[in-house]
């Protein structure tokens, strides 16, 4: 859930608090990697072929 999409002012608070959580902890590995994390398709992609060598597309054959 998003920030804007949060009904309470409490959920708005928790998912901006996780966004910043989540934004730190990839300038984190970023800086200790030397080279930008993937994003979008891309990262789903590599974080499946990571996992057992094997593309998202091929499992689910």
């Amino acid at each position: 859930m998003g920030v804007k999409e949060a009904p309470t002012a409490k959920g708005k608070a928790a998912a901006k608090g996780l966004k910043q959580a989540t934004a730190k902890e990839e300038r984190k590995v970023e800086a200790k990697t030397g080279r930008d994390l993937k994003k979008g398709e891309k990262r789903f992609e590599e974080r499946s072929r990571s996992s057992d060598g094997k593309s998202a597309g091929t499992k689910q054959k």
